[in-house]
């Protein structure tokens, strides 16, 4: 994979005049063509071995497009917030939007290529690293983000000469860092951890391009050529990576319309029952051990089904600096912009916080599915990648509850009757109640397999029924107390 690299290729001076006018121009006006067509976001990971002229590459891209429109996203070590998030949290808030261009360096590849260059590497954790970065970028390439990945190298004998010539000049000596000069030492090592990452990771959506670098003029051209490429080209058809298999926890035969009548809970025993529960809930969120976790609570449920109700009941009992309530409704132009699960990765919260969806990213596999807003194979992709998000958010410290709140249909329009006939309570109704109430079995039938596909032991669904909105709230709190309890 680095062979033609390592024999240093170069270009003389006077190919080189004659092909970068024509370069230049092109980026240009293929930049200014993907602001005019927005029919991509266009991701450059640059990555390679130290001392290769990465930041060299770099500054070449923003000299010759237009740097207004092209952003150069720079990772070093998480930040005290970023490191109580998902890893891959802070490259979804930074991923460009349709029409845009970003330049990735030290991306979602540094704790791989570092684990890959230990002198006794865990293949299993290289291939779990992988595989996740897979699913990213499959996700990634199938909402039309064209991702091209620069992978920057040559021989040994040349980047210690690049180093040292560097050092001799004042000018760019400070450019010289302690990495750099660790390859010399290392290369081999190095080698053999970047033949393993690109092997892994390599995928016609997201492909690996071994930029020769010893020689700064073929360096450019080839940079500028595969950003063309990016930028132009055709976008890939996705082929889908597996999903992470999930541990179901089983909802397939759920009843989502409740039996007609059932028990109803008393205003005496209902208000002392959530005082207790209110309490325990306040008591758990600040307790010193739940400042290493973060609480996310997901409310789905057809309108009028009692999410509004069953939030207030547990927002009342939190402290009003320790949490956000997240309403859901129908995506803004600059969230369309952005992959679909971009604006749910947003509003993550931090250790010792909690987060309430008011509806959440289960709006793909129901309300897009039902009124065919999306294809077929979008929301059928959306489990897996629902699965997967609600994985990380897991193994970043968050405890994920999510409730489906049912409610029978007869109760459902007594409800919407009672708005309607009430001045404190029409504007909760709106003729598109009344529309969506007439699919109610496509949304039975969505929901259902929403919770047969995406009910996990990380991430479980509890269905709560709602016609005596009293015990739902109850139901809703003692489930939320024994998830922290469990959480210890």
């Amino acid at each position: 994979m680095f062979q033609r690299a390592e024999l240093d290729p170069f270009m003389d001076e006077e190919e080189y005049e004659r092909r970068e006018p024509a370069l230049r121009t092109a980026l240009v006006q293929r930049q200014y063509e993907l602001l005019k067509k927005r029919d991509r976001a266009v991701l450059i990971v640059v990555a390679g071995v130290d001392g290769a002229g990465k930041g060299s590459a770099i500054n070449l891209l923003n000299e010759w497009m237009d740097p207004r429109h092209i952003r150069t996203l720079a990772f070093g070590e998480p930040t005290a917030d970023e490191a109580q998030r998902p890893a891959m949290w802070r490259y979804w808030n930074a991923l460009p939007a349709l029409g845009q261009a970003g330049i990735v360096f030290g991306s979602w590849y540094a704790p791989l290529f570092k684990e890959a260059a230990r002198k006794r590497p865990d293949m299993d954790h290289i291939e779990a690293m992988a595989a996740e970065i897979r699913r990213f970028e499959a996700m990634l390439a199938s909402e039309r983000v064209r991702i091209v990945k620069l992978w920057y190298h040559l021989s040994r004998a040349a980047q210690v000469a690049r180093i040292d010539a560097q050092l001799a000049d004042p000018g760019t000596a400070w450019r010289v860092s302690e990495a750099d000069l660790k390859v010399r030492k290392k290369f081999d090592r190095l080698r053999a951890a970047g033949q393993i990452v690109l092997e892994a990771t390599h995928a016609g959506h997201a492909p690996w391009h071994v930029v020769p670098s010893a020689d700064p003029r073929l360096r450019a051209v080839e940079t500028a050529s595969a950003t063309l490429e990016a930028l132009a080209g055709p976008l890939p058809a996705p082929a889908r990576p597996a999903a992470r298999p999930a541990r179901r926890v089983g909802h397939g035969g759920t009843r989502l319309e409740p039996p007609p009548g059932g028990g109803k809970l008393d205003e005496d025993d209902y208000e002392k029952r959530l005082a207790s529960l209110q309490a325990q809930l306040s008591a758990h969120v600040r307790r010193k051990r739940f400042g290493e976790r973060s609480l996310v609570l997901v409310f789905e449920g057809v309108d009028a089904a009692g999410k509004g109700g069953a939030i207030r009941r547990v927002s009342h009992a939190l402290d009003v600096r320790d949490f956000e309530i997240v309403p859901i409704s129908a995506p803004s132009d600059e969230e369309l912009a952005h992959p679909y699960l971009w604006r749910f990765w947003r509003r993550l919260p931090l250790h010792g916080r909690v987060s309430i969806f008011d509806r959440s990213w289960y709006g793909r596999v129901l309300v897009e599915r039902v009124e065919s807003l999306i294809p077929s194979a979008t929301w059928l992709r959306a489990y897996g990648e629902i699965n997967d998000f609600e994985e990380q958010l897991r193994r970043s410290g968050a405890v994920v509850l999510k409730f489906w709140l049912s409610i029978s249909r007869d109760e459902q329009l007594r409800r919407f009757r009672e708005r309607r006939d009430s001045p404190f309570k029409s504007f909760k109704l709106t003729a598109d109640d009344w529309r969506n109430r007439r699919k109610w079995d496509d949304y039975m039938l969505a929901a259902r397999e929403m919770l047969a596909r995406t009910d996990t032991a990380h991430a479980p669904w509890v269905v709560v029924a709602t016609d005596d909105k009293r015990t739902a709230r109850i139901k809703v709190l003692e489930h939320i107390v024994k998830a922290l309890d469990d959480a210890r």
